[in-house]
């Protein structure tokens, strides 16, 4: 349903864009959401895209470095990051929901599909 790709190893500063394809999604209203979990940390929310009306919000911990964005088709939902750290180490997801509330679009658990997490390493 989901594949996430993209993930690599870069340094500080450096950039990298994900990947989150989508397959076998037949109903029109749904978001995508983007989550990251490093080693005995919660998972965290970082960004989601509604697909009815293009809605993103990405959360205030990445502090503008990283965007949401999808292609023409709508089926491929990227996650643009800029000026990596260290601490942007983590294992990102993507995942599908289809009754995200739009006051809570970065919580996992109104997530119901997940697909495989791709590392992404940032070395200092």
């Amino acid at each position: 349903l989901l594949q996430a790709s993209g993930g690599g190893v870069v340094r500080t500063g450096e950039s990298l864009k994900l990947s989150c394809a989508a397959s076998g999604i037949t109903r029109e209203d749904f978001s995508i959401g983007w989550f990251r979990q490093a080693p005995g940390d919660d998972r965290e929310g970082i960004a989601s895209l509604k697909s009815i009306d293009g809605t993103t919000v990405v959360s205030g911990s990445v502090n503008g470095r990283f965007t949401i964005s999808r292609d023409t088709a709508g089926k491929t939902v990227f996650l643009q990051m800029s000026d990596l750290r260290p601490e942007d180490t983590a294992v990102y997801y993507c995942a599908v929901g289809f009754q995200v509330p739009s006051a809570s679009p970065l919580q996992p658990l109104w997530y119901e599909a997940w697909g495989r997490g791709t590392l992404v390493t940032v070395s200092s």
